[in-house]
């Protein structure tokens, strides 16, 4: 059984970043947080700066990436090396858009290519989901035709708790289907007042766009971890139980405050739950 450790997903703090970059890693660092999921969407020019100097300054805080969001992927020599660089041991592909399930058995082909490229450069490769994967094509989940039709050594998932309940779908259950090809999960939660809770019964069965897809999140849909409404101790207990995940990664893609605030909440809530 593999150690559970907690981590962040540094678009949490984008704005914040922006704003001051090193300021807010220190900040980061203040509040506890040691594990980093870059996001980075230009392998040498996006929100993360020069490699070297990023491990350079973390280092000195105690701090280290572990995984990275990183686009377009086809970018294989330069990820590689950017990851390498920073110790990171993790890729994935962070959001996707299906027309229908032809649209989703080429991407699979496409995933199994990154997977195998990754793999040979020393990176495990995943896919993370959000709420799109389980609408359904031929009566099957979109992320069931990913699984059925990747290589579980070359593609794991990267398990968004919080967009399954979003899909309709019960994460626990999911987890356990999922077994140990997820070893990384990302955890926000979901205040009571965000209704429908299934996005499906806002779009029905048309077609996911991203144009349509950022339509749909607004600030007061999301909670913070331990603020919401998912068995989050549940959620930790079956991770646990399965005995695969590596990292649990505090991912709070909108928030009502501020985004620093806002992650130093997550990390005291789900560190007493880690704990208990």
């Amino acid at each position: 059984m593999t150690t559970l450790s907690l981590g962040l997903q540094l678009y949490s703090v984008r704005d914040e970043l922006q704003k001051d970059y090193w300021g807010t890693l220190e900040k980061l660092a203040a509040i506890g947080y040691k594990n980093l999921e870059i996001a980075n969407h230009n392998a040498d020019a996006g929100l993360e700066p020069d490699a070297s100097e990023l491990r350079k300054r973390l280092d000195k805080l105690g701090m280290r990436v572990v995984s990275s969001h990183i686009s377009p992927l086809d970018r294989h020599e330069e990820i590689i090396a950017y990851n390498r660089e920073l110790g990171s041991t993790a890729v994935a592909c962070s959001i996707a858009f299906f027309k229908n399930k032809r649209d989703v058995l080429d991407f699979c082909q496409q995933l199994n290519r990154y997977g195998e490229v990754y793999k040979k450069g020393g990176l495990n490769f995943y896919f993370h989901n959000h709420f799109q994967e389980f609408q359904k094509f031929d009566g099957q989940y979109i992320l069931d035709i990913i699984l059925e039709n990747t290589d579980k050594d070359l593609v794991k998932i990267e398990f968004d708790t919080y967009w399954a309940v979003r899909g309709g779908v019960d994460p626990i259950a999911y987890l356990q289907q999922l077994g140990d090809r997820c070893d990384l999960v990302h955890q926000k939660d979901l205040p009571a007042s965000a209704q429908p809770v299934n996005l499906f019964e806002v779009v029905g069965e048309e077609e996911i766009t991203f144009e349509r897809f950022v339509t749909l999140p607004v600030p007061e849909h999301f909670a913070e971890v331990g603020e919401g409404v998912l068995d989050i101790p549940a959620i930790i207990r079956t991770v646990r139980e399965i005995g695969a995940a590596k990292y649990i990664f505090v991912e709070q893609d909108l928030t009502s405050r501020n985004q620093l605030e806002s992650v130093e909440i997550s990390f005291n809530n789900i560190t007493r739950l880690l704990n208990a």
